[in-house]
């Protein structure tokens, strides 16, 4: 998951390396995936207790995702809510995923993101405001209307992928979810934004330094 802010976020005031931070914000997915492949048909024996490679792999994500997004707090200054929350259940959900030995939780994670994130938007929509433009206005300044049906189109979105995650968890193998979680969701979001692009080319607002 995961891009919500830019190298030069305007409100941390700090640039970062482009290449730097996405090495910071993809590093763990990729090292997870990386690890589960090593280590999907092991099974480890720990304080008398028979441990999946996942769940191993799992418990070493925790940490490598606490420190990527405190390094990128170092770097840039500034943490969007976004990457707080998913920091959150990430630690949460994982952590009973371990303490439970029980890959379930950690599975669950990717739909309680998106679950949270399009509820949050749904909710300002009912109010007829557009929370994604508090977060996300000085990286793509865009006229009210605009706003508004981008927030429309992203909520619908992340419930829809909230949905795909829920399905694929439950109904398919795990290698599935994991590959679908390292490139299947990646890939529908970037899909997604391209198809953005009359929206961002009928209500965006020019930059006050290109007029």
């Amino acid at each position: 998951m995961t891009g919500e802010t830019t190298a030069g976020d305007k409100s941390s005031g700090k640039k970062i390396n482009p290449t730097l931070k996405m090495v910071l914000e993809l590093g763990p997915v990729v090292l997870f995936f990386i690890g589960y492949l090593k280590l999907r048909e092991e099974v480890f024996l720990i304080a008398g207790q028979e441990y999946q490679g996942f769940i191993i792999v799992t418990a070493a994500f925790i940490p490598l995702m606490i420190l990527s997004t405190l390094a990128l707090w170092k770097l840039t200054g500034h943490l969007s809510k976004m990457q707080l929350a998913t920091l959150v259940l990430v630690v949460f959900m994982g952590g009973l995923s371990v303490w439970l030995n029980d890959e379930r939780f950690f599975k669950m994670k990717p739909t309680l993101i998106y679950l949270l994130f399009g509820g949050i938007l749904g909710f300002g929509l009912l109010r007829g405001q557009s929370y994604l433009k508090v977060v996300m206005e000085e990286l793509m300044p865009l006229e009210q209307e605009g706003w508004m049906i981008l927030t429309r189109r992203i909520c619908m979105f992340f419930l829809g992928l909230a949905v795909a995650n829920e399905a694929i968890w439950r109904t398919q193998t795990t290698d599935t979810w994991v590959y679908f979680k390292t490139f299947g969701l990646p890939v529908a979001m970037f899909a997604f934004f391209m198809f953005q692009g009359q929206v961002f080319q009928k209500h965006g607002i020019p930059d006050e330094d290109e007029a």
